[in-house]
């Protein structure tokens, strides 16, 4: 049964939800899926995948982790990202502290957070004017709020492509080619912003770009496009061509941070949840790190002195 593929009403029946809810879920790259001509399919694996990811983490005794909060789930909201998946993952094993992700995109998972819609946003947010990541975009926002702004890692952003890069894809000139096909990342995304901002700073007009405007909603729904010879090329991370067994093409490293917004409810929660990442315990736990620098997993790069004040 593993090699099956499901259509959205039959896993709309599985899970007994409506089909709208199971097309949101893939909107939100929450569910994984891809495209055969112009119908969805959703794999077996990942049906299991994401019931594994909705489990409740089991419920250990108050007398084992006397200092975790367990009232209120923290909700994460921004960028998917592997390493993202297994923090989430992490937490829920060893803090018994549940983490609900939403992976809708770097800027609205930020905006997010800014609506207090959220407790933590996962970003990474090229600002064009400075080249800076995340930071410009956080002090726009972020005026009176207590907040911490904690480095995850460092990623590889590149050209995801098959094997032995048969289209010869070297640069984003190539991406104009009339024979190259390209998907894209949705509007919003970290990723989209990356590569828009390095389109303009060559000259090169997106309507020139065949599939500019096909979008997918995370990394590794875009490369299967690539895997599945339905496109030649696409911009994401080296750990999802991985993933897939395709080839990568490095073009620019970049900043995924993990925004913490604090509030009298989820105080606690979140001092666990930063000390945790800063923990050897979680560093120890993280494998397949190709393409990822944690040089500076769990650094401040900043805070708000209302933050300081509030978790002396």
């Amino acid at each position: 049964m593993n090699g099956k593929a499901y259509t959205p009403d039959e896993v709309a029946q599985l899970f007994q939800i409506s089909k709208h809810t199971v097309y949101e879920l893939i909107k939100r790259g929450e569910l994984q899926a891809f495209k055969v001509g112009n119908k969805m399919r959703i794999e077996h694996e990942e049906i299991e995948r994401y019931k594994e990811s909705t489990k409740a983490p089991a419920k250990k005794k108050q007398v084992d982790q006397p200092n975790i909060q367990t009232s209120l789930p923290i909700r994460l909201s921004g960028s998917h990202d592997f390493l993202v998946e297994h923090f989430v993952k992490q937490t829920a094993k060893d803090l018994q502290l549940q983490v609900q992700p939403t992976y809708i995109g770097s800027l609205e998972g930020l905006m997010m957070l800014y609506r207090g819609q959220s407790d933590i946003a996962a970003i990474h947010l090229l600002d064009p004017a400075s080249q800076e990541y995340n930071l410009p975009f956080i002090h726009q926002l972020f005026v009176y709020e207590s907040i911490s702004v904690v480095r995850l890692v460092s990623r590889e952003q590149g050209f995801i492509v098959a094997k032995g890069n048969p289209k010869g894809i070297s640069d984003f000139y190539d991406l104009s080619r009339n024979e190259v096909q390209f998907v894209n990342r949705q509007k919003g995304a970290g990723t989209r912003f990356l590569l828009d901002s390095m389109l303009s700073r060559n000259g090169i007009d997106p309507v020139k770009i065949s599939g500019y405007t096909n979008e997918e909603w995370n990394h590794l729904s875009t490369a299967s496009y690539i895997s599945r010879g339905m496109a030649d090329v696409a911009f994401g991370i080296q750990s999802a061509a991985s993933h897939l067994g395709l080839d990568f093409i490095p073009v620019a490293k970049e900043q995924f941070d993990l925004v913490f917004r604090f509030t009298n409810e989820n105080k606690q929660s979140l001092t666990d949840l930063i000390e945790y990442l800063q923990s050897p315990e979680f560093k120890s736990s993280l494998t397949d790190l190709e393409g990822y620098d944690i040089q500076d997993l769990g650094k401040i790069i900043y805070q708000t002195s209302k933050t300081e004040e509030t978790s002396c």
